[in-house]
């Protein structure tokens, strides 16, 4: 019963730090233009574009008929976000003070994050409350 609970916990911090991220990139557009690669175009529609999905994919996590399809989104879209990452780490004098080193922290993060996320898509194929 504990797992369970902790499964259901688990889902709804994963998925609330997804929402609330996807609401940041309209509520704090600012903090998230300098991250866009140079080489990209149109930053301030693809910070709005990746909120968007950020937040659509967080509600579809919660759900159980769409788990694995939200699963497999934000794995891509941690995947698709990594060059912002890295770009931010290698411009940390634009974040002010933010600590390079906790940019650097976060890159390995990604793929935390990325495990944390196929760890939904395992437990839909084996629970009905995925």
């Amino acid at each position: 019963m504990f797992k369970k609970y902790l499964s259901i916990i688990s889902k709804l911090l994963f998925s609330l730090f997804f929402i609330g991220g996807g609401i940041a990139h309209f509520t704090n557009t600012a903090f998230y233009l300098p991250m866009m690669p140079k080489y990209l175009p149109m930053h301030l529609e693809l910070v709005y574009i990746s909120g968007v999905i950020e937040v659509i994919l967080g509600v579809m996590l919660l759900i159980p008929k769409t788990t694995v399809i939200a699963a497999k989104g934000l794995i891509l879209l941690l995947i698709a976000v990594f060059p912002a990452n890295l770009n931010m780490y290698l411009n940390a004098e634009e974040f002010g003070t933010v600590d390079p080193t906790f940019l650097l922290i976060r890159l390995p993060l990604q793929v935390l994050l990325i495990l944390w996320a196929y760890s939904f898509m395992r437990r839909a194929k084996t629970s009905s409350l995925a």
